[in-house]
């Protein structure tokens, strides 16, 4: 038997949409609201969040392209639906862009996704590659 995972989104929705996201767009859209909440920000959870927000102003170089690598496969593993493989850290003029496969275990789906790390909205967003 299947098991669906339904959740509430209302990101970028208006009110003629549907704010009910199921399977891989619910793993995507719980991947991206990790990203968007810096290590020790949340309540009573401070090893909850993520460092590449840290790491956006410190120089690209193996130590700290290996700590987010690290940060993203900690932040990944944290969610049983999801995996990820060709973590590829790259810096430009106004972030960071990390591109991955993300693999939805349930359904065996791959997506080749760029999360965008970008410090004018500060805030992650997921794409397609």
């Amino acid at each position: 038997m299947a098991i669906t995972y339904k959740g509430f989104n209302t990101l970028g929705k208006n009110f003629s949409n549907s704010y009910t996201l199921t399977g891989f767009d619910i793993a995507k859209q719980d991947l991206i609201n990790h990203f968007n909440i810096r290590k020790g920000e949340k309540l009573q959870l401070p090893n909850f969040g993520s460092v590449v927000w840290d790491m956006v102003y410190e120089p690209l170089n193996e130590t700290t392209i290996e700590t987010i690598r690290q940060d993203i496969q900690d932040v990944i593993a944290y969610d049983p639906r999801i995996e990820a493989e060709n973590i590829v850290v790259k810096q430009y003029e106004h972030g960071l862009l990390i591109e991955l496969n993300l693999k939805f275990i349930p359904d065996q789906i791959i997506e080749n996704l760029l999360i965008d790390f970008n410090t004018q909205t500060t805030t992650a967003t997921l794409s397609t590659a």
